[in-house]
Formats: C-alpha cells, sequence, structure tokens
C-alpha cells in the first residue's frame, strides 16, 4: 500500500467530527508545503509492538544525534489522540518558543516543545497555526 492509501485509510478511519478535521488539516499542510514528501508512521516499532500513535509527516530534515548519528525525518506531523488532534512541529530549538510565540494567539491548544494539540480545529486559529507550522519549517529547510 502506499504513504498516500495509508494516510487515506488512516484518516478515513477515525470518528467525526475528528476524521473531518484531520482531512481539512491534510489538505491545509500540502497547501503550505506543496510537493512535500509524505510520510506514515503506524506507531509500530521493528518487532510490532505499539510504541506511540500512528502518524502522518509532512516535508524532510535530517535529524543529528548527540552521538553523531543522523537520519531523514519529516518536519511537520499529525496524529489523532484520544481528545483530539496533535501537530508536531519538529527542529525547533528552543522548546519554549512555540508557546511564547504563538500561545496567545492560537486559541484553546496545549503547547509543549514541539507539539500543538487541541480538539477541533475550530478551537484554533488556523492562521495562527499556519504560521507556527512555516517557522518550524524555516528552522528545518536547508
Amino acid at each position: 500500500m502506499s504513504v498516500d492509501e495509508q494516510i487515506k485509510e488512516y484518516i478515513a478511519a477515525q470518528p467525526e467530527p475528528k476524521r473531518r478535521d484531520m482531512k481539512e488539516l491534510h489538505r491545509i499542510i500540502l497547501n503550505v508545503m506543496p510537493k512535500c514528501k509524505l510520510w506514515f508512521l503506524d506507531g509500530k516499532d521493528d518487532s510490532g509492538k505499539t510504541v506511540s500513535n500512528p502518524n502522518v509527516g509532512y516535508g524532510t530534515q535530517t535529524i543529528k544525534y548527540a552521538n553523531g548519528d543522523a537520519r531523514e525525518f519529516y518536519q511537520i506531523g499529525i496524529s489523532a489522540n484520544t481528545t483530539g488532534i496533535s501537530v508536531y512541529i519538529l527542529g525547533i530549538e528552543d522548546r519554549g518558543y512555540l508557546a511564547q510565540a504563538y500561545g496567545k494567539n492560537l486559541g484553546k491548544a496545549k503547547i509543549t516543545g514541539y507539539c500543538i494539540k487541541f480538539k477541533t480545529l475550530s478551537d484554533i486559529s488556523m492562521e495562527a497555526l499556519k504560521s507556527a507550522m512555516r517557522y518550524g519549517i524555516d528552522q528545518t529547510t536547508i
């Protein structure tokens, strides 16, 4: 199954209204990042054990680890969670930046170092979310 098919299947499996919101968020991210590489992670490790929620990734960056290793990974990710949707903006060095720069304008969202979590799209400012995503993309684009 192609990555595109996996993403469509994952989104289609979500209950409403989360399905509608994830479909719209997927469309919006593709508008922000046209022609980006798409990723789908099923949330399972190499042994098949579930270690995270499945997630959809957009774009590509190189993550460098403290031990010198590096690997390719996505820049923006989305995932359904028990209470709503998480948007991951990866590669931002300052773990307080998202909350400080976008917290007041985002709306009803919980913001951690690289994650913006909300119940529905109507709870947040889409312009603020797009701005945060663009910032993250700029930080990880060579």
